[in-house]
């Protein structure tokens, strides 16, 4: 694919993922729409569903991709690109992580968010160490702490991942 193909099938999915995010907010939900494109050219939507679902989780590109990942039957999407509304935040950006998306793009950015009433600055400094305060986290180790990590490496029958 060349630049020119490739900016113009992000801009016509990101057109699509602003639509959803438009359609959404009408329906009631937020203001954010995603698309995950796996590689066989299938299109799984997803829009935010936090306060419908009363799911924390439940964020656009979130709902992309268990919608994608349920559709293949794979918890792996290499070879998937991810396209939002907006800027994804921390927890979406781990949800590419850990699905292995290949790429991502967004159209508006935190900034445009945050103007909206949708600021996760305070996240972002959590995780730069600043504001340690927000949730305290502490190891506990126990006897048993390691008990689980020792029935998967018996386990011969585990699906790596």
């Amino acid at each position: 694919m060349t630049q020119a193909s490739d900016n113009h099938e992000a801009t016509r999915y990101l057109e699509q993922a602003i639509e959803l995010a438009v359609r959404n907010v009408s329906d009631g939900g937020g203001p954010f729409g995603a698309l995950v494109v796996t590689p066989d050219g299938r299109v799984h939507e997803g829009t935010n569903r936090v306060t419908r679902d009363n799911d924390p989780t439940a964020h656009a590109e979130v709902v992309a991709i268990r919608a994608a990942a349920a559709a293949g039957a794979t918890f792996d999407l290499s070879g998937a690109v991810l396209y939002t509304s907006c800027e994804p935040c921390p927890l979406c950006l781990s949800a590419a992580l850990w699905a292995r998306i290949d790429r991502v793009y967004f159209a508006a950015d935190r900034h445009g968010a945050a103007a909206a009433g949708f600021d996760d600055a305070v996240f972002y400094e959590y995780f730069n160490g600043t504001r340690p305060e927000l949730l305290p986290v502490a190891q506990t180790a126990i006897p048993a702490s390691d008990a689980p990590f020792d029935a998967w490496r018996r386990n011969t029958k585990r699906k790596d991942y």
